[in-house]
């Protein structure tokens, strides 16, 4: 059923002009929302959607008191619980009915937390992450993993949609579950990819040839096809999606996975293979310079070649 009356949103916070949510809260504005932001970090970033429209709350309490819904993009859950329930934060000013969609990637050990602490203000809570990166953001294609009641994705679905396309996948906390299974997937498989090719090459094999007959075998994948010839294969490691974001991304994953106590070995890996790397200086690169792992030399020999 379609929410009415004042449980409709039209007036929306944000907080958190990133890489991300800057071109988010660009959507949700051109979609006809009206909508306000507070400074988390980045003012140059609130400086640019001014000139589109949309203005400028002083905190999160006040940026609260004055929407339908707040929408947090920030890097891991200490932002979060900072932004919603430190001093002046968003808990602060919430009125009964405020929707809070954290759009975060985090734990949902943590997000099922926070929507506890909110209800007890008769705030709603969904937990919505998202996949695509800035250029799907500003195009507004991403993919919305969403968890909440049914009654709150109801309310959030138009204002989600301006963003991209939700997918409501259960209750609090199953929106992060699936965007994690998406980490612990991209994280093994990129692994996958660069030892193997690694190993082609180290064998003599063609790279071109190599992937030329992969892309029709079963070991076929969209990094593979798609992100190793943007980055690695094209002798840059710049842009992309950072290998700390990744590792973020995958502790989350194991937190929630000791919180289960299921084993996953393979992500236990991983992430101290993504580790080592950011213990090297590469943390802000795109994280497949995991490569390097695998590579005599820091200078990736493949883009060496390809250069030539």
């Amino acid at each position: 059923m379609t929410p009415k009356g004042p449980l409709v949103i039209s007036r929306v916070g944000f907080i958190g002009l990133g890489a991300m949510g800057e071109p988010m809260a660009g959507a949700v504005r051109r979609a006809g929302f009206e909508v306000a932001a507070s400074v988390y970090r980045r003012r140059d970033a609130l400086e640019r959607l001014r000139e589109n429209g949309i203005t400028e709350a002083s905190d999160g309490s006040s940026l609260a008191a004055g929407s339908d819904a707040v929408i947090l993009c920030v890097p891991d859950a200490p932002q979060v619980e900072e932004a919603l329930f430190g001093a002046r934060g968003v808990a602060e000013g919430a009125r009964p009915g405020l929707l809070v969609i954290d759009m975060s990637t985090i734990s949902p050990v943590a997000s099922r937390r926070f929507a506890e602490r909110l209800a007890e203000r008769s705030a709603e809570f969904v937990d919505a992450p998202v996949s695509g990166g800035p250029a799907r953001a500003r195009e507004g294609t991403l993919t919305i993993m969403a968890g909440g009641s049914s009654d709150a994705f109801a309310r959030a679905e138009p204002l989600l949609r301006a963003m991209g396309t939700p997918h409501h996948l259960g209750p609090v906390g199953m929106g992060e579950t699936v965007k994690l299974v998406n980490q612990i997937i991209i994280a093994n498989v990129m692994i996958a990819n660069v030892e193997g090719l690694v190993f082609a090459q180290r064998a003599g094999a063609d790279l071109d040839a190599v992937r030329n007959v992969l892309a029709s075998a079963t070991a076929s994948n969209y990094l593979l096809a798609q992100w190793l010839p943007k980055t690695w294969l094209a002798g840059t490691f710049d842009g992309g999606f950072a290998l700390d974001l990744l590792r973020k991304d995958l502790a989350a994953a194991l937190d929630a996975a000791g919180n289960l106590k299921h084993p996953m070995p393979a992500t236990g890996l991983a992430y101290q293979l993504y580790t080592a790397r950011s213990a090297r200086g590469d943390g802000a690169l795109d994280y497949s310079a995991i490569v390097k792992t695998y590579e005599r030399n820091n200078r990736s020999e493949t883009a060496a070649r390809h250069a030539g």
